[in-house]
C-alpha cells in the first residue's frame, strides 16, 4: 500500500471523470473481446483478449488554491511499444480542450488497473513538462461487491529517500465527490436505465429495492461506527476530539425534529384536517347515491300513477 500524501491539497472528483474513465474501458474492451454473434457473422475468430490491459487518459479540471477540482477527462493513444503515450495527439487534444474550456487546464492523467505501478512513473514524469506536479486518478474495474468505497484512487508524486537514494514514489491522496446539477441528473438517469434484455418490471422492482436496501444497510452500518466511536470516546478509551464532535452535533441539529410539541400539534392538525376532507367526501358521495334513488323511486311512482295502477306506498 503506498504512503499518504503530506502535500496538504484538497482534492474534489466529479462523477463526470469516473463515468468516462469506465466508458473508456468498456468500450476498448468489448472491441478487444467482441461478441460471438458478431464474430460468427463475419466469419472472423474472436481476438485473444488481454488479460491485464489498461486505458490511459488525460484529467482536465482547476486548482485555486490549496483545492485541486477534477472537473473531465479525455483518452489518449499509448504505443505499447515505446511504453509511452502519443505527444502528438496529447498536444492536439489539449489545444482543442483550451479553446471550448479556457479555464481548465491538464492537472494529470488517468489509467485502469488495482493499483499503481513502478512502470507507471515513466508516463508520469513525461507529464511534468505540462503539469510540474500532476496528479494520477487509477480506476479498478475489477468488481468487488464487497467492497463499499469507490473503487477509485488519487495518486500523487513525493520525492522519498529510499536505501539513501532520493525516489520519487506515488502517495494516496484523499478526496472527495463533487457534483453539479446536470451531473447529478445525468447519474441519476444512467442509474435508472432499462436492462438491455428487457427485463420484466418484478425484475426492476427487485433491482430497485435491493438497491435500497443496500443503501440502508450502508447507513446504518455507517451510524453503528459513529455510535460506537462515540461511546468509546465518552468512556476514554479514546482521546476526545472536539472536531469531530462538533460535526457530530451540528449533522443531529440538522435532522428534523420530530418529536417535539409543536411538530405533534402541527401534524396531529393536518391529520386531523385530512380525515374531515375524507369523511365530507364520503357524505357528499352518499348523500348524491340517495338523491338517485329518491329520483329513480319518484319516477317509477309517476308512471304508476299515470296508467292508473295501484299505488306502491313511498317507504
Amino acid at each position: 500500500m503506498a504512503p499518504s500524501s503530506s502535500s496538504g491539497l484538497t482534492f474534489k472528483l466529479h462523477p463526470l471523470v469516473m463515468l468516462n474513465i469506465s466508458d473508456h474501458f468498456t468500450r476498448v474492451k468489448t472491441q478487444l473481446n467482441p461478441p460471438s454473434s458478431s464474430c460468427a457473422a463475419g466469419n472472423t475468430p474472436a481476438a485473444t483478449f488481454p488479460q491485464n490491459f489498461r486505458v490511459y487518459g488525460c484529467v482536465i479540471g482547476a486548482q485555486r488554491g490549496r483545492t485541486v477540482e477534477i472537473f473531465n477527462s479525455f483518452e489518449l493513444v499509448f504505443d505499447p511499444t515505446t511504453d509511452s503515450l502519443d505527444r502528438a495527439f496529447l498536444e492536439k487534444k489539449q489545444e482543442l480542450y483550451q479553446k471550448v474550456f479556457p479555464g481548465f487546464y491538464i492537472l494529470g492523467w488517468y489509467s485502469t488497473g488495482s493499483e499503481a505501478n513502478e512502470s507507471d512513473m515513466h508516463i508520469h514524469k513525461a507529464l511534468m513538462d505540462i503539469n510540474e506536479s500532476p496528479v494520477y486518478v487509477v480506476l479498478n474495474p475489477a468488481i468487488n461487491h464487497a467492497q463499499k468505497d469507490l473503487p477509485v484512487t488519487i495518486y500523487e508524486s513525493e520525492f522519498h529517500v529510499i536505501d539513501g537514494i532520493p525516489q520519487s514514489i506515488f502517495v494516496d491522496a484523499s478526496y472527495t465527490i463533487e457534483t453539479v446539477e446536470a451531473e447529478r441528473i445525468s447519474v441519476d438517469h444512467v442509474a435508472h436505465l432499462k436492462p438491455s434484455d428487457g427485463g420484466s418490471a418484478a425484475t426492476q422492482l427487485a433491482a430497485h429495492l435491493t438497491g435500497i436496501h443496500s443503501a440502508i444497510k450502508m447507513l446504518n452500518s455507517r451510524i453503528r461506527v459513529l455510535f460506537q466511536y462515540l461511546v468509546a470516546m465518552q468512556k476514554g478509551d479514546i482521546p476526545c476530539d472536539n472536531s469531530l464532535l462538533r460535526q457530530a452535533a451540528g449533522l443531529l441539529r440538522s435532522l428534523p425534529a420530530a418529536h417535539s410539541e409543536k411538530f405533534n400539534d402541527n401534524f396531529l392538525m393536518e391529520y386531523n384536517d385530512k380525515l374531515l376532507m375524507s369523511y365530507l367526501a364520503m357524505i357528499t358521495n352518499c348523500t348524491s347515491n340517495m338523491n338517485e334513488v329518491v329520483d329513480k323511486v319518484k319516477t317509477a311512482y309517476a308512471k304508476k300513477s299515470r296508467t292508473g295502477g295501484s299505488r306502491i306506498p313511498f317507504m
